[in-house]
């Protein structure tokens, strides 16, 4: 199933699966994470998790969005995770982040089945990259947040994210 979605210019890309709803549960997700290992939900169970979903790391909006939650990451304490997830492959992610200094957010891929982008409703199957969206998601699992940007040069919200997700540790 595809629906309208993202886009590039003046031209819409189609984007795979129905948007997540706040109250739905997060789907479970593999990733390959910089040293190739698979990440899933299960690996950052009981903390609330910001997940932060971008085309690239190599473009202006998505580098700036990675660079500002990685510094927002220092201030949120042990029990919120953010998790930047694109389809680049791990290599260029762990270049990407060690060449910008980015140690305090999770950089995960999506490149090999794009199942995360299926599953969350991000996948722009004709590029074979992820819609710009923002999540978070609680302790146990459920969307408390969710945030599509029809647009690729628009940022998302931070602050609204942001703040869910202390209220979330309350």
């Amino acid at each position: 199933m595809s629906r309208a979605g993202m886009f590039i210019g003046e031209t819409e890309h189609p984007v795979q699966n129905a948007m997540l709803q706040v109250g739905a549960a997060a789907p479970d997700f593999r990733l390959t994470a910089n040293d190739w290992s698979t990440k899933s939900l299960a690996d950052y169970a009981g903390k609330v998790k910001i997940i932060s979903i971008v085309p690239s790391l190599d473009t202006r909006v998505c580098a700036a969005q990675t660079r500002r939650f990685n510094q927002e990451a220092g201030n949120l304490g042990e029990n919120i995770v953010i998790l930047t997830v694109s389809a680049d492959l791990p290599y260029a992610q762990r270049r990407w982040c060690g060449a910008e200094g980015i140690d305090n957010v999770v950089t995960l891929s999506d490149h090999k089945d794009m199942n995360f982008s299926d599953g969350f409703g991000v996948h722009v199957s004709s590029l074979r990259i992820c819609q710009r969206a923002l999540f978070v998601v609680d302790q146990n699992d459920v969307v408390q947040y969710a945030e599509y940007v029809p647009v690729i040069g628009q940022e998302v919200s931070f602050d609204a994210a942001l703040a869910k997700a202390r209220e979330l540790v309350g």
